[in-house]
Formats: C-alpha cells, sequence, structure tokens
C-alpha cells in the first residue's frame, strides 16, 4: 500500500523591514522529495493560499535540486493545495520545509497548528527542518500545554540566525521552541543534525534535509 506524505510549504515571497526576497529554501524541499519518492512514498503540496509557492536559494549544481525543478512535482507544487481544504489525517506525514517564508505566513498559523493536530492525534509523524518547526509554536492537543512542550527538537540556530537573516525574522525560533518547553539542541552553524522523538523528526538547517528525509522513510517502513 502506497503511503502518503504532505508537505506544507509557504507562499510568502518577501520577509522583514527590507523586504527580502523568500520563499521556502529549495533544497529543502527537493531533498526530502527525493528520499521519498525514490522510495515509491507519495508526497502532495499544500499552502495556505494554495497555488504559487516561491522559492529561495535554488542550487543548479545540485543533482537533486536540478532535477526537482524539472519535474512534474515542481509544477504540482506550484498549483498546490489550500490546506484548509486538505485533511493531514489523509496521510502518513506532514513535512513543513523552511526557508525564512515560514516566518511570515507558517509561524502560529491556526490552519497549520490545525494541521498538526490532525495528524498528530492521528497517530501521524510530524516533521520539520530549518525554520519549519515555527509550525509547531502555540500548538494546543487539548490539554492546554505547548505541543512542544518537554519534546526533543532542533530548529535552525540563533547563532545561524545571527549571520543569515537576524534583522528580517520577527523573533529568534530556538528562543520561541525554548519559551514553550521544547528540549532544543543545535550543532555547529550549517552541519546536519535531526532529532528523533517518537513521531516528532526535526532538523536544523538545509543540511539536515535530506537526513530528516532517511529517518522519516526508516519510521513509514516499520509501519
Amino acid at each position: 500500500m502506497t503511503q502518503h506524505v504532505l508537505f506544507i510549504v509557504s507562499n510568502a515571497a518577501v520577509i522583514g523591514p527590507q523586504n527580502r526576497k523568500t520563499g521556502f529554501f529549495f533544497a529543502e524541499v527537493a531533498h526530502p522529495f527525493d528520499v521519498l519518492d525514490k522510495a515509491g512514498i507519495a508526497v502532495e503540496f499544500a499552502s495556505l493560499r494554495g497555488g504559487w509557492t516561491p522559492y529561495d536559494a535554488y542550487d543548479e549544481k545540485d543533482p537533486a535540486e536540478k532535477a526537482f525543478l524539472e519535474s512534474k512535482a515542481f509544477r504540482r507544487l506550484n498549483r498546490s493545495r489550500k490546506l484548509a481544504e486538505v485533511d493531514a489525517a489523509d496521510f502518513d506525514a506532514i513535512l513543513v520545509p523552511g526557508g525564512l517564508g515560514p516566518m511570515v505566513d507558517i509561524q502560529r498559523n491556526p490552519i497549520v497548528q490545525n494541521a498538526v493536530v490532525r495528524a498528530w492525534s492521528t497517530g501521524k509523524f510530524v516533521t520539520a527542518v530549518c525554520h519549519g518547526p515555527c509550525a509547531l509554536l502555540g500548538v494546543d492537543l487539548g490539554d492546554g500545554k505547548p505541543f512542544v512542550q518537554g519534546k526533543k527538537l532542533t530548529s535552525f540556530s540563533k547563532k545561524e540566525e545571527y549571520d543569515y537573516a537576524r534583522e528580517d525574522v520577527p523573533y529568534e525560533l530556538e528562543d520561541a521552541l525554548r519559551a514553550e518547553g521544547a528540549e532544543y539542541t543545535s550543532v555547529a552553524n550549517w552541519e546536519p543534525h535531526v532529532v528523533v522523538d517518537g513521531r516528532l523528526i526535526t532538523g536544523q538547517n538545509p543540511a539536515s534535509a535530506g537526513r530528516l528525509a532517511k529517518e522519516l522513510l526508516a519510521a513509514l517502513r516499520k509501519l
């Protein structure tokens, strides 16, 4: 039986007071898609507005990124479904890629929060990489406690943000996750780091995206 993963992707094209160009970080969709697609996992794409999903940091020298840009899946991504019309419980996992875009429209969005709740409460995997874990902020499973409280996870680190987009983001994601009680860890800047805590799988940065997908794939194969 084919398994299905829903990528929840940002529609935001700019961020911050200087209107910095942004979107999803290309490798954080392309690398997980490459891993999952080659393993026979079906991938679907949703965004808050549906349709076009702007991207950032495309690297034509990266074979996985080049292949994704030229794929039918990339065309599907740019006709993404509206998240409000999708039930995350219909998928085996959700994956929220980063880039700065999620810090505009995905963070603390009630529709995204509902998708996380639906996935988690129906026994599915919740995964996110880089700035994608901002999707976990403010999530409440109904017990009045932050979803991330006591959970081991990672995200783009404060150290990494300092040299990347400190003046553009509305807050430090690492600090926000810690403030809600997450057991946050990170490694050196731009080095791969993935944390698996049961059905929650998170990656620190773009270099972690492929490894996160491999961890998710391994977990799906155990089902």
